[in-house]
Parts: structure tokens; sequence; C-alpha cells
């Protein structure tokens, strides 16, 4: 079983794939989509979760979502025509960095997927290429809610405290228009669903020639997650407006 397939696994429970819970998920939506019939882009969509539910919600809404999943791309055409909402969402299999449209987005979606372009700002530079005149970016990203270990960094990623977070942004020419710093409760609820879906599919599926390996990589999951990064890591979504429009 393949790191794609692991993941897949251990977000069943938790398909949003980011340690916000539903009313958080749907606040960033609101402030996001303050019309209800914008054009809307994902780059890095995964499942395409923060699409669904935006169509879901919205219904002259129209998304599109760019993955290099093909599996994860299947599983969101799948849930788009569970939902009804198929006629409204096209999808890319392809990098997102390399993704080209013709036309320009009112909103760009980008949230736990900034390592696609490496990191925040090369992240939304590759946003303001599809964005339209006066729309808004949606992104997530995490920091570090004090000093990390060297093993959280290597872990992790390189990120800033949120200060630092928010005066890049600012500094690279946006303006916040909402931000959500995720709880505690968000963080562990996150963790802890990943782990046991990964636990609870592998104790399933005794037979299954990866259950070992997936249960190891839940154990290790749980024990990083609690003696190297819980205690430091923090996860922040930002809706943000061009500071020149």
């Amino acid at each position: 079983m393949n790191r794609e397939q692991i993941s897949g696994l251990a977000h069943v429970d938790h398909p949003i794939r980011s340690p916000l819970d539903d009313a958080s998920v749907r606040q960033l939506l609101e402030r996001g989509l303050p019309r209800g019939d914008e054009r809307v882009l994902d780059l890095g969509c995964g499942g395409g979760e923060w699409l669904l539910r935006a169509l879901a919600a919205y219904p002259n809404l129209l998304a599109e979502g760019v993955d290099l999943s093909e599996d994860a791309l299947g599983q969101a055409r799948e849930a788009a025509s569970r939902r009804g909402v198929q006629d409204r969402l096209v999808l890319h299999h392809q990098e997102a960095a390399e993704f080209r449209s013709p036309h320009l987005f009112d909103v760009v979606i980008s949230v736990g997927a900034t390592h696609a372009f490496g990191g925040l700002l090369p992240t939304l530079a590759a946003a303001r290429e599809h964005l339209a005149p006066g729309g808004r970016v949606l992104i997530g990203e995490g920091f570090w809610e004090r000093p990390p270990s060297p093993e959280a960094v290597d872990m992790l990623g390189d990120f800033t405290d949120l200060a630092a977070t928010v005066d890049r942004v600012v500094a690279d020419g946006w303006t916040p228009v909402h931000g959500h710093v995720s709880t505690r409760r968000e963080l562990d609820d996150y963790e802890w669903a990943c782990w046991g879906s990964l636990a609870s599919w592998a104790l399933d599926h005794p037979e299954d020639p990866d259950s070992a390996h997936v249960l190891d990589t839940a154990t290790i999951r749980r024990t990083e997650w609690l003696r190297v990064y819980r205690d430091t890591w923090g996860f922040v979504g930002l809706v943000l407006r061009r500071t020149s429009d």
C-alpha cells in the first residue's frame, strides 16, 4: 500500500484533511464566497471536499479542482454524483503548479497543500495568476505556536509563528478578510481521527498483507503527534484579498 492510499484511509472520517471542524469550514466558505455564484478553483483539491461542500451550499456556484492523484479525483467524482453537484464540477488530473486555465476565478482555494508549490508565498503567487480582479484566496497553513524541535521541523516543514505568517502575507500584497486559528480540540480531533481510521482499518482487515504496515503507520503517527509536535504546531485558515484591489 503506497503513501497516497494510506493517506486516503487516514482521512476517511475527516475528509476535509485539515484540523478544522464543520463549523469552521462553513464559516471560511461563507467569508470566501460572499455572493454565492462565484467560479472557484481548488489547487491541490484531493478528494474535493472543499468544493463539494461549497457546491452543495451554493447552487449557483461553479467549481474546478486540480490534483495529481487520480484515486482522489475518482473519489471526488463519485461524491459529486452522490450529492448531485457533478454538473457544476470540473476536475483536472495534473500538477497543481502546472495548471493553466483560459479563464480567471473569483475564489482560489489551497488548504493544506502549500507543499505542492514550495511554501506559503509561492502558493499565493500561483493563486494570484488565476485570480480575477476583486477575487479572494482561501488558504490554510501550519505555523509554530512555540519554538519547535529540530525533529518537528524536519517532519512538518520550516514554518514561522502566526504573527510572522500574517506579516509575510501582508508584505506580499494581501489583505486578510477573515481568519480562523484551529482550536486545541480541532487539532486533537483531526489527529485522533486520522490515527483511529488507520487503526480501525488494520484491525478490521487482519488477513490483508498491508494490515501490519497500516497499523504500524497509525502507531507511529500517534506517537509523533504526542511526542514531537502536538504542543508546538498550529493551523490557520485565511481568507485574503489583493491589497491593490
